[in-house]
């Protein structure tokens, strides 16, 4: 994996000698808005934005669960890259094409954007096809637009960051991010035994709090499914399959908590959700790509993961809510 130091790529992965073993996520860098009035500059239309995205990152994962949800498919276009990174960072080859430009490599939309960009070349990337710019390359920003900014072009009102809950959400938000959206990057990418320990502590202390919270509610915003809900399932629906084993997250498996486990089938279950989960994809990213941790390349076959299974989370829901027998 590489980056970009004005517009010319350099091959290397994080050093995390500088940061005293500590794995340091950079910050976005592309940050404007699609918005309904056009104010920002870039109005929401049908067919004008598009989405570069991998199946097996989790924070691209997110947009893809928006996308579906609020069903913008037909509003906003996609293109997936190569789920195996090698020389040359994220790759359109082996049957990924990129639909709208035909670049070989996603670094290409980043330098076509901004001809001396330094950074990581990172998923999702939401394009403008119309300005040829990269909008936004933040996933918590992009869905908000997606949740928010397109409604004249579907028929789903349903709010995920609605008024009454924000404060709430963005709470939540903020403990899942720093203690397991990125906690399990912190354990995984450490560069020392201390940090890692210290990293892998601090994650399931925070999965416990989320089990206690679960056995409270049914969603991490009570009631409501909310925004919340979709940034930390796909951390969640990747932990069993890849972090225990690849990033050493291995004290617990998601399975051996009981209201995280049904929590996550009662995600999964949401109609269209198992279409945006590609396991095939996840794995051989996180095990092919990260040869530093795994040398050989060689993909696990397990384990076995069922998430079709039935979950007890009816069982929180307000009498209301209740299923009918």
């Amino acid at each position: 994996m590489g980056y970009l130091i004005k517009g010319e790529w350099h091959e290397g992965w994080y050093d995390t000698s500088k940061t005293a073993g500590e794995f340091i996520r950079a910050d976005s860098q592309f940050r404007d808005s699609v918005t309904a009035n056009g104010a920002s500059g870039y109005p929401a239309e049908a067919g004008r934005y598009h989405l570069y995205v991998s199946l097996a990152c989790p924070w691209a994962h997110r947009t893809l669960i928006f996308r579906k949800l609020k069903k913008l498919e037909d509003v906003i276009s996609v293109s997936v890259v190569d789920p195996v990174i090698t020389e040359g960072g994220w790759a359109f080859r082996d049957g990924f094409t990129d639909t709208v430009n035909g670049f070989a490599f996603l670094r290409e939309v980043y330098t076509r954007a901004n001809p001396d960009y330094s950074g990581r070349v990172t998923v999702p990337v939401l394009w403008d096809m119309r300005t040829q710019r990269i909008v936004n390359n933040e996933s918590a920003e992009i869905i908000r637009m997606l949740n928010s900014e397109f409604n004249t072009f579907t028929p789903v009102k349903t709010d995920f960051y609605p008024a009454a809950l924000r404060r709430e959400i963005d709470a939540v938000n903020a403990f899942v991010y720093e203690r397991i959206n990125n906690g399990v990057y912190k354990a995984g990418f450490a560069g020392s035994q201390r940090v890692y320990e210290s990293a892998v502590t601090r994650l399931f202390a925070a999965l416990d709090e989320i089990e206690t919270r679960l056995g409270k509610s049914r969603y991490l915003a009570g009631d409501t499914l909310t925004e919340a809900d979709w940034r930390l399932f796909p951390t969640l629906i990747r932990f069993d399959a890849v972090y225990v084993a690849h990033f050493k997250c291995n004290l617990k498996r998601i399975e051996d908590y009981p209201n995280l486990s049904n929590y996550l089938r009662d995600l999964y279950q949401v109609p269209g959700i198992a279409e945006t989960v590609n396991f095939d994809h996840v794995k051989r990213h996180y095990f092919m790509s990260h040869r530093h941790l795994n040398p050989s390349g060689l993909v696990p076959k397990g384990p076995i993961l069922d998430f079709s299974t039935a979950h007890d989370r009816d069982r929180l829901a307000r009498p209301a809510m209740r299923k009918t027998p």
